[in-house]
Parts: C-alpha cells; structure tokens; sequence
C-alpha cells in the first residue's frame, strides 16, 4: 500500500478514491431525501391507504384522504427547496466570510427579509408572491452588506467574532422594528405572526412555480462561484495570485447567497439554523472543496427541513408544530458545540 502511495501519479488516485466516496455519499443523501418525500406525502394528522395516496399523488381529490395527500406534494416540495435554499446561503456565507458561526439567521439577513416583507404588508398592501420575494430580496442584501460594514469596522477587519456580533445585534434591532410595525396594524397581526413562526404547511403550487426561477438563479450562482470560495479558502493574497478577482468574486458569491436565503424566506418565513448546521455536518462528509460541498449541502438541507416537517406534524396531532420551531430546537445545541469547539477565527 505505501508503494502505491508514493508511487508517481498516487495522488491521483487518491482523488479519485475521494471522488467516488463523496460521490457515494451524495447519492445515499439523495436516496434519503427520495425516502422522506415519500414519507412527507404518506403521512400526516389523518390516516391514509396506499391507494389513497397513490390517487391524491396524480391529483385525484374525491375523498377527504385523497385530499389530504393532494395538498401534503406541494408542502413537501416546498420544504425540499426552502431547506435546500436556505442549506446552500450558509455554505456561501460561511465561505465568503471564513466564519464558523455565519448563517443566514445569524448574520440577521432573514430578519432584514422579514422586516421588509412585513413592512411592505403594512405600509404598502403588498399581498402577492413575487411581491414578497423581490422586497425579501431587497431586505436580505441590504442587511448582508450593512453586517459586513459593520463588522468591518476597527482593526481585523471583519473578523468571525465581529460578524457574529454584528448580526446578531442587528437580528436584535429588526425582530423590535417588526414588532413596532405590526403592533399598530391589528388586522394583519395573524397574518404576520404565522408567517414570522416559519413554515411550509400553507404550500400551494403556485408560489412553487413563482420562486423557482429565484432559486435557481441562486443556486447556479453560488455553485458557479465555487472555485473561487476554494481559493478564497486559502485567503484573499493568495486567491489574488491565482487570478481571482477576489471583490468580485465575493460579491458574485454573496449575491446568490441573499438570493436563496431572501427568496426562501419570503415563501416560508424565517426557518432558521439549516444554514449553521448543515455545512457542517457536510464538511465532515464531504470535505471543504465548494464544488462538492454546495450540491451536498443541497440535498441534506432539503432533507432536514422535510424531516423537520414530518416530525412536527407527528408529535402535536392533530395540530402542528412548525418547521421553524423544530429546526431551532435542533440548531441551538449545535450551534454553542459550534461555539464551543471553535476558536471562532476563520474556517
């Protein structure tokens, strides 16, 4: 074995050797996620049978159980790409940032979403779907940059602990402005607060069909931009020998990280720790190189959030427990073992 290591061209082996074994772990992933969708649609508060579900799967809607299974697809699709969304936002912030601790809900940029969306309900009547996502959007990438500013400021830099700071200050400040907005406007008071809470229970597929074309963007961009967060990964001096534009390149990488991150929350509220937990999980699979690690992160992310669905129809029948309340109740313990465990400098 160690004449074959030290042998010429060894070290392409062993990359192929690690190619097939990430490989091999994202097709078990994907298995998984096919097993849970599967899962998402047989189960629920009501009991059904298997021709129930395989009538209420092609659109069947004459019994109340070939209904229930109706409206459980779009639900659970919906969970595959606000989990998968929301999962791929973290890798790239954790990337551009070479922060341990950044996430879409730490760095405040699903509160700056919210705050928008919430303000364009109050003050502007704004009640459509892609309303919702161009102001989340616009939410989103207003709070990543005022973050970073922020966290950039004195000397350093924008360090880890900095960014952290910064954006869980600023979550601070906007969960108080949004409370400010909604207390006066009693009439969207219920609206606001189901939404805020986080969850796929409303899916229809027609906001399905409305944020796809976001997400994608989004998605093609942050893995598009994957080489360049690999070398970004080594620091921005030796990212510029290789011949990155590293500003452009961590703007590009940015911009569709707000993008999936501001366009999941606008059609699911603010679910919050997929973005901290699931990139990391994915690094002791899959290892750190971004063209692995984004797809990877894709499709754990979706199975979290579908699990995370399953479970909380499951354990409150018949009512429901929110995505958003279990993703929490999950992510808080991992993110102080994060804390814990990190020095808190750069990944």
């Amino acid at each position: 074995m160690s004449a074959v290591i030290s042998a010429p061209g060894s070290s392409v082996v062993v990359r192929r050797r690690s190619t097939r074994v990430r490989a091999l772990w994202l097709v078990a992933a994907i298995v998984v996620l096919v097993g849970l969708a599967c899962l998402s649609v047989a189960v629920g508060s009501r009991a059904v049978t298997w021709e129930e579900i395989g009538l209420g799967v092609t659109g069947h809607v004459d019994t109340i159980g070939q209904a229930a299974v109706y409206k459980r697809v779009p639900r659970t699709i919906l969970a595959i790409v606000v989990g998968a969304a929301l999962a791929v936002s973290g890798a790239v912030m954790q990337g551009v940032t070479r922060n341990p601790l950044a996430d879409p809900g730490i760095l405040g940029v699903t509160m700056g979403a919210s705050l928008a969306v919430v303000t364009g309900i109050a003050w502007f009547g704004l009640f459509s779907v892609q309303g919702y996502i161009w102001t989340a959007i616009v939410g989103a990438g207003v709070t990543a940059v005022a973050v970073y500013a922020v966290g950039s400021l004195g000397r350093g830099g924008a360090t880890p602990l900095k960014l952290a700071l910064a954006g869980a200050a600023t979550s601070a400040a906007l969960t108080s402005l949004i409370s400010a907005v909604v207390l006066p406007r009693g009439d969207i008071v219920e609206i606001v607060q189901s939404w805020q809470v986080g969850g796929v229970g409303g899916a229809t597929y027609e906001p399905l069909a409305t944020v796809a074309p976001f997400l994608v963007v989004g998605f093609v961009m942050s893995w598009g931009c994957s080489r360049w967060l690999n070398s970004m990964a080594l620091g921005d001096e030796v990212a510029a020998g290789l011949g990155v534009k590293v500003a452009g390149a961590r703007a590009c990488a940015a911009l569709g990280a707000v993008i999936l991150a501001g366009a999941a929350t606008a059609v699911a509220g603010p679910i919050a720790f997929v973005g901290l937990v699931v990139p990391h999980v994915c690094r002791l699979l899959v290892g750190v190189d971004h063209r692995w690690l984004i797809p990877f992160s894709a499709v754990v992310g979706a199975c979290l959030v579908t699990t995370a669905d399953v479970v909380g129809r499951l354990i409150a029948q018949p009512a429901e427990i929110q995505v958003g309340i279990v993703t929490a109740i999950v992510g808080a313990p991992v993110f102080i073992a994060i804390v814990r465990r990190t020095k808190v400098r750069e990944l």
